[in-house]
């Protein structure tokens, strides 16, 4: 990002909202896929997990909810529409599909709650706003794959339903660093703060000692 575009989007956008006081943690379509080097998915994104896992360890120490997404398709893909359509990879998500599976160290645990769905958005056709206010939050802490894509979708839902957005930095990718830091640019300057995982897991532990 160069000084010019910097400070032409500070003057038009360029405001924090904060870290609510009501959180749970999304961590977005780890699947096996991303990580596979033989699968036209993988995204080299290892480092991203690694982080994500951390975040995840200081949510549970902190008590908050944390929540796994994953796509679930029918075999046929006729329940992914114009998506399934469209992006080729969406045809590992169909129901079995191995490179759907959990990456090892992302196994749900009995108290996280998975949420299946068919779009990009964690939101779109699921209950995951209801639930998250059902639960109580105000405000999401953001993981996952990847970041022009389903991170993205789901970052725009979360703030439209009205939930204060964290997107942590290391704890999201993409196969390419480039959509990677535009989009991250562009969710910060106009839907999410942008945030790194020390100062997530800071923030995290500050509520435990609460």
């Amino acid at each position: 990002m160069t000084d010019e575009l910097g400070d032409n989007y500070k003057r038009a956008y360029g405001r924090r909202v904060g870290f609510g006081q009501r959180p749970a943690l999304l961590l977005v379509d780890f699947v096996q896929g991303y990580f596979d080097p033989t699968c036209d998915l993988y995204a080299g994104v290892e480092e991203t997990l690694a982080s994500a896992l951390r975040v995840r360890e200081a949510a549970t120490a902190a008590g908050i909810p944390v929540i796994l997404t994953n796509v679930v398709l029918h075999p046929s893909g006729v329940d992914g529409g114009r998506f399934f359509e469209k992006s080729k990879p969406m045809r590992y998500f169909t129901r079995g599909n191995p490179m759907a599976a959990w990456p090892a160290g992302l196994e749900p645990r009995d108290d996280e709650l998975v949420v299946s769905k068919q779009y990009a958005s964690a939101f779109f056709g699921t209950s995951l706003a209801a639930t998250l206010t059902v639960m109580g939050c105000d405000s999401v802490l953001l993981t996952g794959v990847t970041t022009s894509g389903c991170i993205r979708a789901t970052c725009v839902d979360s703030m439209q339903h009205g939930f204060r957005t964290m997107v942590i930095e290391e704890a999201c990718g993409d196969r390419h660093p480039d959509p990677h830091r535009a989009n991250l640019f562009d969710m910060e300057a106009k839907y999410a703060d942008v945030v790194s995982e020390q100062e997530t897991i800071d923030y995290l532990a500050a509520l435990t000692a609460a």
